[in-house]
């Protein structure tokens, strides 16, 4: 289960998805998620799949990593499934006791499970084709006019990008100390949940040292290479807005056109 957790990988590549400035992937990110949350009919969900099929493979991402990396929230998607399929209510076509299925509970958890997918896909290529450094310039950059309200911009994006790239190194200690572990007579599969939850403490324990001692390392190799924020900082690579950027926009923008005329229709 470790092994599919691929958010906060970044997979090097050349395709125009990569090449997008990071500013632009960061706002249609956003963008795509409020599109999410707007749409509210089937053939607008097919039309933000296709166009999110299309950005997969422009990007050159492996449509088997993409599915891969929706098993971890696969019980996170079963339990809004039957959420919405046993108690939204409407025209009953079956009951027993408190719990009914009806078309509109149908409807909803089809539409619930086909947004929720789209929205962790949909963010995971952010992850998938920015960079960590890009990343971090690309929210400082879009969160530049707080700077005025002396809020430290520098440092929560650089925070942040951290917290994701660090999301592989921890996922991959943890299966390092599982193995440890196992190796020496652990039993994690067995067991009652109380039991369970007793036997992942030998593995919570190192690795909470584990992430502490690496933070120690990172925050070490800093201060060594004299890193002080952003006072005096310059950058290799200045962002700029090109050609591809804007075509990005565009499609974009009239995905959200056409999306909002289907919800206006009722399509």
């Amino acid at each position: 289960m470790l092994k599919d957790i691929t958010i906060g990988q970044f997979f090097p590549g050349d395709s125009a998805v990569h090449r997008l400035d990071p500013r632009v992937k960061i706002v249609l990110t956003i963008a795509f998620i409020v599109l999410l949350f707007v749409a509210n009919t089937p053939a607008s969900y097919a039309l933000i799949l296709l166009f999110l099929a299309a950005v997969i493979g422009i990007s050159r991402i492996s449509p088997k990593l993409v599915v891969r990396g929706l098993k971890p929230i696969l019980f996170i998607i079963i339990f809004t499934a039957v959420l919405n399929l046993f108690y939204t209510p409407g025209e009953y076509i079956w009951q027993w006791g408190f719990l009914h299925i009806s078309k509109e509970g149908i409807r909803t958890a089809i539409l619930m499970v086909v947004r929720l997918m789209l929205l962790i896909v949909a963010t995971s290529m952010l992850t998938y084709t920015t960079s960590p450094i890009q990343l971090t310039d690309g929210l400082e950059r879009l969160l530049a006019p707080l700077k005025k309200l002396h809020v430290p911009v520098h440092e929560l994006s650089m925070m942040m990008s951290i917290a994701l790239r660090f999301i592989p190194t921890l996922i991959e200690e943890t299966e390092k100390i599982i193995s440890a572990q196992k190796a020496r007579g652990a039993d994690f599969d067995s067991g009652n949940l109380i039991q369970r939850a007793k036997a992942m403490i030998p593995i919570l324990v190192p690795l909470f040292i584990s992430a502490f001692r690496r933070a120690d390392e990172l925050a070490t190799a800093m201060e060594c290479r004299l890193y002080r924020g952003d006072v005096g900082r310059t950058r290799m690579r200045q962002l700029k807005i090109a050609r591809v950027d804007i075509a990005a926009l565009l499609l974009t923008a009239l995905l959200f056109a056409a999306v909002l005329l289907l919800r206006r229709v009722g399509l």
